[in-house]
């Protein structure tokens, strides 16, 4: 059975949630917060890609009147796009690595937060349940060709195209 697209993502939010939980416990290690941050890389690289590519595109078309919304999570991908990036290379033991994943931690929080108080709902009011139900069978094969890591292609080329576009 397809499940519509808000449900789907917000499975995605409480993955990626629950990593930031647990980077954030006093208990974790370095070596196991350097694990969480590959998890996290991961998570939100193949969610931004399946938002970026299938969510907000359609969103678009189906409710103009979301424009601003839809450009403003844009702009939000694009920051964590940055940041993930800049926390590739580093370890545990990088002077930064700790600053920078809270404030990957504390952006991407602010934005699930707002997608799912303000923006989801504004959605499912919007749409019916088949079109939701269509946007996450796209979205579920969007999941399948989705880059798991930044680096690869069609990662990059959705960091390009939010720079340019």
């Amino acid at each position: 059975m397809s499940q519509d697209a808000i449900v789907m993502l917000k499975d995605d939010h409480k993955q990626i949630k629950a990593c930031f939980r647990e980077f954030q416990k006093s208990t974790t290690t370095d070596a196991r917060k350097g694990k969480l941050v590959e998890q996290m890389v991961e998570l939100l690289t193949v969610h931004t890609y399946v938002e970026n590519e299938v969510m907000y595109p359609r969103v678009r078309e189906l409710m103009p009147d979301l424009e601003d919304d839809v450009l403003e999570s844009y702009e939000e991908h694009h920051v964590a796009d940055v940041l993930v990036m800049e926390l590739l290379p580093m370890s545990p033991g990088d002077e930064r690595f700790e600053a920078k994943t809270t404030v990957l931690i504390e952006n991407v929080t602010h934005h699930i937060d707002e997608e799912e108080s303000e923006w989801f709902p504004k959605v499912r009011e919007g749409l019916s349940r088949t079109q939701l139900r269509e946007i996450g069978a796209e979205i579920a094969e969007a999941r399948e060709r989705a880059p798991r890591r930044p680096e690869q292609p069609s990662a990059l080329k959705k960091t390009i195209d939010a720079v340019v576009s």
